[in-house]
Protein backbone atom coordinates (compact mmCIF):
# COMPACT_ATOMS: atom_id res chain seq x y z
CA UNK A 1 0.00 0.00 0.00
CA UNK A 2 1.36 3.09 -0.65
CA UNK A 3 0.20 6.76 -0.05
CA UNK A 4 1.18 7.67 -3.84
CA UNK A 5 -1.18 7.91 -6.40
CA UNK A 6 -2.29 4.86 -9.09
CA UNK A 7 -0.58 6.71 -11.82
CA UNK A 8 2.58 7.71 -9.47
CA UNK A 9 2.77 4.01 -9.42
CA UNK A 10 2.69 2.41 -12.59
CA UNK A 11 6.16 3.91 -13.41
CA UNK A 12 7.57 2.01 -10.78
CA UNK A 13 5.36 -1.04 -10.68
CA UNK A 14 8.23 -2.82 -12.89
CA UNK A 15 10.78 -2.27 -10.39
CA UNK A 16 8.54 -3.83 -7.39
CA UNK A 17 8.53 -7.43 -6.66
CA UNK A 18 5.10 -7.38 -5.42
CA UNK A 19 1.46 -6.12 -5.96
CA UNK A 20 1.25 -2.27 -4.32
CA UNK A 21 -2.38 -0.60 -3.72
CA UNK A 22 -1.99 2.97 -4.20
CA UNK A 23 -4.35 5.13 -1.17
CA UNK A 24 -3.49 8.72 -2.16
CA UNK A 25 -6.35 9.95 0.42
CA UNK A 26 -5.57 7.71 3.16
CA UNK A 27 -8.43 5.66 3.33
CA UNK A 28 -6.83 2.05 4.36
CA UNK A 29 -3.92 4.35 5.85
CA UNK A 30 -6.56 5.42 8.65
CA UNK A 31 -8.60 2.32 8.72
CA UNK A 32 -5.31 0.21 9.83
CA UNK A 33 -4.01 3.59 11.81
CA UNK A 34 -0.91 3.97 9.81
CA UNK A 35 0.55 7.64 10.69
CA UNK A 36 2.89 10.48 9.33
CA UNK A 37 5.24 11.99 11.37
CA UNK A 38 8.51 14.27 10.87
CA UNK A 39 9.68 11.55 13.04
CA UNK A 40 9.76 9.20 9.78
CA UNK A 41 13.01 10.92 8.49
CA UNK A 42 14.25 12.73 11.58
CA UNK A 43 15.59 9.67 13.46
CA UNK A 44 19.15 8.27 13.03
CA UNK A 45 17.83 5.03 12.78
CA UNK A 46 16.55 5.78 9.20
CA UNK A 47 19.49 7.42 8.09
CA UNK A 48 21.73 4.49 7.89
CA UNK A 49 19.28 3.31 4.44
CA UNK A 50 19.64 6.39 2.76
CA UNK A 51 22.61 5.99 0.86
CA UNK A 52 21.91 2.56 -0.28
CA UNK A 53 18.52 3.96 -0.49
CA UNK A 54 19.56 6.51 -3.20
CA UNK A 55 22.08 4.19 -5.04
CA UNK A 56 19.51 1.89 -5.68
CA UNK A 57 17.29 4.13 -7.10
CA UNK A 58 19.46 5.67 -9.00
CA UNK A 59 20.68 2.52 -10.69
CA UNK A 60 17.52 1.27 -11.45
CA UNK A 61 16.31 5.05 -12.78
CA UNK A 62 19.49 4.55 -15.18
CA UNK A 63 18.82 1.04 -16.20
CA UNK A 64 15.16 1.63 -17.33
CA UNK A 65 15.60 5.76 -18.31
CA UNK A 66 13.35 7.27 -16.00
CA UNK A 67 13.36 9.44 -13.19
CA UNK A 68 14.90 8.32 -10.10
CA UNK A 69 11.66 9.02 -7.34
CA UNK A 70 9.28 11.82 -8.05
CA UNK A 71 10.21 15.00 -6.91
CA UNK A 72 7.25 15.65 -4.99
CA UNK A 73 5.60 12.90 -4.52
CA UNK A 74 1.68 13.18 -3.41
CA UNK A 75 1.23 13.00 0.41
CA UNK A 76 4.77 14.05 1.13
CA UNK A 77 7.92 11.71 2.55
CA UNK A 78 6.65 11.70 6.18
CA UNK A 79 4.57 8.61 6.10
CA UNK A 80 5.44 5.58 8.84
CA UNK A 81 5.67 2.51 7.71
CA UNK A 82 3.37 -0.06 8.97
CA UNK A 83 3.93 -4.16 7.69
CA UNK A 84 0.73 -6.10 7.83
CA UNK A 85 0.67 -9.78 7.45
CA UNK A 86 -2.28 -10.46 5.91
CA UNK A 87 -3.92 -14.14 5.78
CA UNK A 88 -5.83 -15.79 3.16
CA UNK A 89 -9.04 -15.22 5.17
CA UNK A 90 -8.29 -11.11 4.41
CA UNK A 91 -7.61 -11.03 8.81
CA UNK A 92 -4.46 -9.05 9.61
CA UNK A 93 -2.04 -12.34 11.44
CA UNK A 94 0.60 -9.89 12.58
CA UNK A 95 1.65 -6.49 12.28
CA UNK A 96 4.27 -3.53 13.13
CA UNK A 97 3.74 -0.20 13.46
CA UNK A 98 7.42 1.24 12.56
CA UNK A 99 8.76 4.41 14.63
CA UNK A 100 10.72 5.88 11.49
CA UNK A 101 11.27 5.39 7.74
CA UNK A 102 13.60 2.63 8.19
CA UNK A 103 11.79 0.52 10.65
CA UNK A 104 9.94 -2.39 9.36
CA UNK A 105 10.10 -6.32 9.18
CA UNK A 106 13.60 -7.75 7.98
CA UNK A 107 12.70 -10.23 5.26
CA UNK A 108 14.19 -13.14 7.86
CA UNK A 109 11.62 -11.42 10.52
CA UNK A 110 8.87 -11.94 8.12
CA UNK A 111 9.26 -15.33 7.13
CA UNK A 112 9.58 -16.18 10.84
CA UNK A 113 6.24 -15.10 11.96
CA UNK A 114 4.40 -16.21 8.85
CA UNK A 115 6.13 -19.74 9.98
CA UNK A 116 5.05 -19.52 13.49
CA UNK A 117 1.22 -18.11 12.15
CA UNK A 118 1.47 -21.61 10.24
CA UNK A 119 3.30 -24.29 11.50
CA UNK A 120 2.45 -27.10 9.41
CA UNK A 121 4.05 -25.93 5.94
Amino acid sequence: MSHSTTAELRKYQDDMPFPVVGDPDKQLYRRFRVEASAKAILKPGAWRALPAGWRQAVATAVANRRAPLPAKPSNGNLGLPADLLIGADGRVKAAKYGSHAYDQWSVDELLSIAKDLNPAQ
